[in-house]
Order: C-alpha cells, then sequence, then structure tokens
C-alpha cells in the first residue's frame, strides 16, 4: 500500500491542536503521513501572554469584540463553560492537573463491553504520562494547607492528597527559577525552567515550568515536518465527490480567525480528517456541516450525552489572612468529602482579579426564586453586621490573593444535551443551545465545607453568582457529545474513535469521552488520543479505506 500522491495538499488535516490534536499530529507524521494543523487561537510565548486577568484582550477570545486571548466562556441554559483556545489548545490556560479516572467510568456509558478498557489503557496513560511530564506536586502553598486543615475539621484529613501535575518543579531544597536543557525528551524539546509556584498556571505560565502541549506534543510534530496554521477557523469540510463517504477524500476550507474584512479564504485537500476542536467546537462544526449539507450522514446522536463533571465552584475569600493564597500552582492538592465527591483547592495569580465580579456571599437552598430570595437577604444581612468588610469581599480588588476557589466534582452520572437551534431571542441564525435536567448547583456537603474553611481564617464562604441566580453551574470539564458507541443509533464514533459513515474521519477530544470521570479529563484525552492513533497503519502501509465497523459493514 502507498502513501498519497502529490494531489492532495496533505494525507491528514487534523483541526485544533488541544490535547486530541496534538497526540494525532504527533504520532501521524510519525507514521510518515504529511500533517497540516488548523488552529483558531494563536500562538502564544512568553513575551505576549498577559500579565492578569485585566488584560482583557489578552486573556479572553472573542475575535469579533477584538479580544484575541485564549480563554472563553461559553453561557448555556445548563452549564457556564470555561474552555481555551490557542496553539496547544486548553493546554495554555489549563490548571496542569492530571489524574486518572476511577475505574468504574469504563463500565458505564455507551462505550462498556466495545473494548478491554481495563487492560488496554494503563499503557496509554503512561505514555500520556510521560509525555506531559506528569509527576506528583511538591509545591504547597497556603491555599493547600488550609484546604487539609479543614479537611482535617470535617473529618476527611486522610483523604488529602497532592495533585498529579505536569509541572517541571525544582529538587527538593532548591529554589525554582533555574533554567536548564530539556528534560523530558533527551534534547529534542525546548529548555525549560523550574517552578517558582506564582500561581499563574491558568494566565499561561511565563517561565517555562508547565508542560504545555506546544512545549511536547507540537513541538516535536513539528520537528518531523507537521505544519500548523495558527488563527485558521475550518469553516467547511466536505468529501471530494460531494455527497460521497469521504473514500475519495476530503476538501477543508478555513477562514482567517482573527480577521474582520481580509478572511483570507483558503482551500485544503487531504485523503483524512481529524477533529480535535474540543468538545464544544467538535460539536458546533459538525452541527453545522451537517445542517448545511457538506457531512449529512453524521449520525444524530450528535450532541447526546453532555457532560460537565457534575461540577459545582464555590469558595472563601479570606480579607485580613497573613498569607497570599495565590501562591502555588494553580490546583496544587485535592480531598474527598465522600465515595462520589472531592474537592481541588484553585487559585489565580496574584493580582488577576477579574473572576471576582462571578463571586459572592456562599448561599444555599434549592434553585429557583426561593434561593434568589435567601441570597438577597444574606447579602442584606452581612452587610448591617459587618458593611466594611462585607463590601470588602463583593469588590473585585484584591480577590486573588485572597480567594480559595473550591473545585467540587462528582463521579454521579448526569448529562445534558447540546442541539443546533434559533433561540427565541435570535432567530436570523440557529447556535448550539443545551436542554435537558439540569445538573445540581447545590452541594450541601460542599457548601458546609466552604464554611469550615473561611471559618479558619475569620473569612467568608462564597458561592458563584451564576449559580444563583441562574441555577447555572460552571465548569471547565465539558465533555461528550460525540460520545464512542456500538453504531450510530447510540453514538457518533466506533472504538477506534473512526466516524460512522465516513471513512478516513476520526474525532478525538473529549467529545468522545462516554461516561463522568469525575476528575480533570485532559489525561484520559491525551491517552483515548494515544490509543486511537496505534489503530492508524503507517503511512506506507494504508490503504486509504478505514471506517468504522458498524454501520459500515
Amino acid at each position: 500500500m502507498a502513501h498519497c500522491d502529490n494531489h492532495f495538499d496533505f494525507d491528514f488535516v487534523v483541526i485544533g491542536s488541544g490535547f486530541g490534536g496534538s497526540v494525532s499530529a504527533l504520532r501521524l507524521v510519525e507514521k510518515g503521513y504529511k500533517v497540516g494543523v488548523m488552529e483558531m487561537g494563536r500562538r502564544w510565548t512568553p513575551d505576549n501572554l498577559p500579565r492578569s486577568s485585566w488584560s482583557l484582550h489578552r486573556w479572553f477570545w472573542r475575535p469579533n469584540l477584538g479580544l484575541r486571548g485564549f480563554f472563553n466562556i461559553r453561557f448555556f441554559r445548563h452549564a457556564t463553560i470555561f474552555h481555551g483556545c490557542a496553539v496547544g489548545g486548553g493546554s495554555i490556560t489549563y490548571a496542569c492537573t492530571l489524574l486518572p479516572p476511577p475505574a468504574k467510568v469504563w463500565e458505564a456509558g455507551s462505550w462498556r463491553a466495545l473494548a478491554d478498557w481495563k487492560a488496554e489503557m494503563p499503557r496509554h496513560y503512561d505514555t500520556a504520562s510521560r509525555m506531559l511530564g506528569v509527576t506528583e506536586n511538591r509545591i504547597l502553598g497556603p491555599a493547600d494547607h488550609l484546604l487539609k486543615k479543614a479537611a482535617e475539621s470535617a473529618g476527611s484529613g486522610h483523604t488529602f492528597y497532592c495533585t498529579k501535575v505536569a509541572i517541571f518543579q525544582p529538587a527538593d531544597g532548591e529554589p525554582g527559577g533555574q533554567t536548564v536543557p530539556d528534560p523530558f525528551f533527551g534534547g529534542e524539546g525546548p529548555a525549560r525552567t523550574t517552578c517558582i509556584g506564582c500561581g499563574g498556571c491558568m494566565m499561561g505560565c511565563r517561565y517555562g515550568a508547565k508542560n504545555t502541549l506546544d512545549l511536547g506534543y507540537l513541538h516535536l510534530a513539528e520537528k518531523r515536518g507537521a505544519r500548523i496554521f495558527p488563527e485558521t477557523r475550518v469553516v467547511d469540510v466536505k468529501p471530494l465527490d460531494g455527497i460521497g463517504d469521504g473514500g475519495t477524500g476530503y476538501e477543508v476550507c478555513t477562514v482567517k480567525s482573527t480577521a474582520w474584512i481580509r478572511r483570507q479564504p483558503t482551500r485544503f485537500t487531504c485523503r483524512a480528517v481529524v477533529f480535535s476542536a474540543s468538545s464544544l467546537g467538535t460539536m458546533e462544526l459538525l452541527f453545522q456541516l451537517k445542517e448545511k449539507g457538506s457531512l449529512p450522514a453524521i449520525s444524530n446522536q450528535l450532541g447526546q450525552h453532555v457532560r460537565t463533571n457534575s461540577e459545582s465552584l464555590i469558595g472563601a475569600r479570606t480579607p485580613g489572612y497573613s498569607e497570599d493564597v495565590s501562591q502555588g500552582i494553580a490546583i496544587g492538592s485535592g480531598i474527598y468529602i465522600d465515595e462520589h465527591t472531592h474537592i481541588e483547592a484553585v487559585r489565580y495569580p496574584k493580582g488577576s482579579d477579574a473572576m471576582g465580579f462571578l463571586t459572592t456571599i456562599l448561599t444555599d437552598g434549592r434553585p429557583g426564586p426561593q434561593r434568589i430570595a435567601l441570597w438577597l437577604k444574606n447579602v442584606a444581612s452581612s452587610l448591617l453586621r459587618h458593611p466594611l468588610r462585607t463590601v470588602r469581599v463583593l469588590q473585585p480588588l484584591g480577590w486573588a490573593r485572597e480567594f480559595v476557589i473550591l473545585l467540587c466534582m462528582q463521579t454521579l452520572e448526569g448529562e445534558i444535551e447540546m442541539r443546533w437551534q434559533r433561540p427565541w431571542f435570535w432567530p436570523f441564525r440557529e447556535f448550539l443551545v443545551s436542554r435537558g435536567e439540569k445538573v445540581p448547583t447545590y452541594i450541601p456537603k460542599a457548601n458546609e465545607f466552604a464554611q469550615k474553611l473561611a471559618q479558619l481564617t475569620g473569612g467568608f464562604a462564597m458561592s458563584m453568582l451564576p449559580e444563583i441566580l441562574f441555577d447555572v453551574p460552571g465548569t471547565a470539564h465539558c465533555i461528550g457529545g460525540c460520545v464512542i458507541a456500538d453504531s450510530s443509533r447510540h453514538g457518533v464514533v466506533d472504538s477506534h474513535h473512526r466516524v460512522f459513515n465516513y471513512k478516513n474521519m476520526y474525532i478525538c477530544d473529549g467529545s468522545v469521552v462516554s461516561a463522568n470521570l469525575g476528575v480533570n479529563p485532559s489525561l484520559t484525552i491525551t491517552a483515548l488520543a494515544e490509543r486511537a492513533m496505534s489503530f492508524i497503519p503507517p503511512a506506507a502501509e494504508t490503504d486509504w479505506n478505514d471506517q468504522a465497523w458498524s454501520d459500515a459493514t
């Protein structure tokens, strides 16, 4: 079998450069394929990263508003979703916490029984961990010590753990900030600098300590010949023969994502496509392509079984506390408050206070008007009893230095669906909208824990304002929507990540995840992509006829 001919611009076009796309790019180019990576976001370096969250034009990604950063917030009826957009995907802004899920996830959801997951996945987790430089966190900051004290007070101290992180840390007893030649890839990677514990992981690491994908998988892929096209938005993908199954190849059309007028439309041809635009991005693009007739045979299960890790964000603000709780790494530790629920201590770097606008006085209660009324009562009562301190914690200045974010995640099953519809408030075009049962925004045990932590510092327990006002939980872990299944009646891809009803088309990102992981999903997405790429033969052996088992056989 032969490698594709020169009539194609690329053998594979990979759409997105996050955890799935970066793995795909490297493994495919290693197998001899010509690979192009289309990335909507910008390429970031230590010199152009924002210095704080107040630098909105360098932090937020909303190019139509002139904001060309790497962090985005999408508001849906059922979730407020935080995600990244950059060369390196979410790795530029994620908290670099890399945890494997409990083994029971392979026995749940539509992927169960499709593979011997428990036997296959450990080696791919090992590869992903090695490539991402996973190690146990040794840089514990004040927020981590507070978490441990609060856990001991709550009877959960024995569950305290240091997170597994993608951080290049100094040796015990040595200071951070030491630059050394590549310590991860035998000299093939860039020089790295040991972590100084500034808490800036989610604002983009300025020091080379965080193992972002552009310093690992993508760096190696480019050295081996892959081409990355930043600020490039894919607007169309269709079979070259118009309405076929893609066996003759694909046409991929793009525009410049950061341009308003001169959008530079470009056409690429390829033999195969990998969608890796994140769960939200892949769903949105495939809905558009299905609707316009470019890929009409995409499964009607598109947008089903979307999960958010059943998360809730709470926290405690600690005005007057003697220590700067922004010091450390973004997520350095965690605890379990019961068998289904764990909490991680999260921080932003000192000065990055813009998220303070989303926090307010902790409020219990069932969602709806009663909870809003209780919140108003709580705020009024606090203002009457402690007017100056209450105003102090409700305004954003100093928020990052004083605020311990508590990320509560549960392994309990719960899902929503995404649809492509015209919302009532904007009938001019279709959007991605959420439907289904809402994920709970009130987790009583988590609120109790936040109160215990606040008491240790004489501070205030806090809630997220959208959770109270709109009963909408916040999550950075949107997964599912194109899940692995046995056929197109139940999902969008098979267990090798091949899209049903098309040839040489794959999805490698969080959208294929078919169960609620209950932990940060980045490591699992990376491991799943490693597994998916292991099934693709070397370029010299391919017959360009790869197709999903069920519907195509």
